[in-house]
């Protein structure tokens, strides 16, 4: 080998391969799902590509390279920032263009089940079915060991009532993964866990998108009725408390106008009211007597037509 020739670090070019890629996506994709994949394995992880492809795109990659890209990136995109909370821990970045509620679907729809293992916390409850076992009597300690309910019928272990063996977040024991094991149960289903969405620059938990439209609107109005109690009560004025700033004004105003002779045009048909309500009351059946004589006018006039009509039928085409 010459001396001119450059050896070429094949983990280096995959770094440089990988930067270029991570920066192509942030800038041509506007929403990011985080993902984490504790559990996942690699074919799962195959089988989730292929499933998104078209769609969204998933990228694995070192914590720290994703974090220098991104702060490096966040200079020309300020909302860039906002993804480098959730670069921790076991976990990737999908990016899409499409609908985030369909794309995060497909990724939760990729889990495969998976047998129970030590040490690990449970993601789901664990029901062990109550009825026979197909064990032998010899294997009841594993029972015992879980204060498990069993008698002994037809030679086999059979479990009286249904026990709730595990439940989330709980420690998976030794003794759990044995009688599992004995039992032939595959307890949990592992994939992908989304956890927070970047969309366009803003950011939130992913439990966001179970949400529908009427009940972020029913959210977001309670929210803003908060925002006008705590302001009224504090006399500060926000626009969501200027509404009734106005209308409690007006009726002040309405009040001293009616107490005083001071009046303006918005105060003065009450006044007129209150000095003279029968003149209102008459008004009304008059109004109401006009509306119906004018409807009464309209059907008689296709009755007269009718008539009309009725007697030309008794006259001959050769009279």
């Amino acid at each position: 080998m010459s001396m001119n020739e450059k050896v070429v670090n094949p983990r280096k070019v995959r770094k440089e391969k990988y930067v270029v890629r991570l920066v192509e996506y942030l800038h041509a994709y506007k929403n990011v799902l985080v993902v984490q994949v504790d559990n996942v394995g690699s074919n799962q992880m195959q089988k989730t590509r292929i499933a998104l492809r078209g769609r969204a795109v998933l990228l694995m990659g070192k914590n720290t390279l994703m974090r220098k890209v991104i702060k490096e990136q966040a200079a020309k995109n300020p909302a860039l920032e906002n993804l480098l909370q959730f670069v921790y821990g076991n976990m990737g970045l999908v990016f899409t263009n499409d609908d985030l509620n369909q794309i995060r679907q497909i990724i939760l729809n990729n889990k495969v089940p998976a047998a129970a293992r030590a040490g690990t916390l449970a993601p789901a409850d664990v029901f062990i079915p109550a009825g026979p076992t197909g064990m032998d009597p010899g294997q009841t300690s594993f029972f015992q060991a879980l204060n498990i309910g069993t008698k002994i019928v037809k030679g086999t272990i059979e479990i009286i009532n249904q026990v709730h063996l595990i439940k989330p977040n709980d420690k998976v024991t030794v003794s759990h993964v044995a009688l599992l094991t004995k039992l032939n149960i595959l307890p949990f289903f592992y994939g992908f866990k989304v956890t927070d969405v970047y969309e366009n620059g803003t950011t939130y938990s992913a439990s966001i998108l179970d949400l529908s439209k009427d009940e972020l609107l029913k959210k977001f109005f309670g929210g803003v009725q908060r925002i006008a109690a705590i302001s009224l009560a504090v006399g500060f004025p926000t626009l969501a408390s200027l509404p009734h700033l106005i209308g409690n004004g007006f009726a002040k105003l309405l009040a001293i106008s009616l107490a005083t002779d001071f009046t303006f045009p918005e105060a003065q048909k009450f006044k007129d009211y209150l000095a003279n309500p029968g003149a209102f009351a008459a008004a009304a059946p008059a109004a109401a007597a006009a509306s119906s004589g004018g409807a009464a006018k309209a059907e008689e006039k296709p009755k007269e037509k009718s008539e009309e009509s009725e007697a030309d039928l008794g006259f001959s085409l050769f009279d």
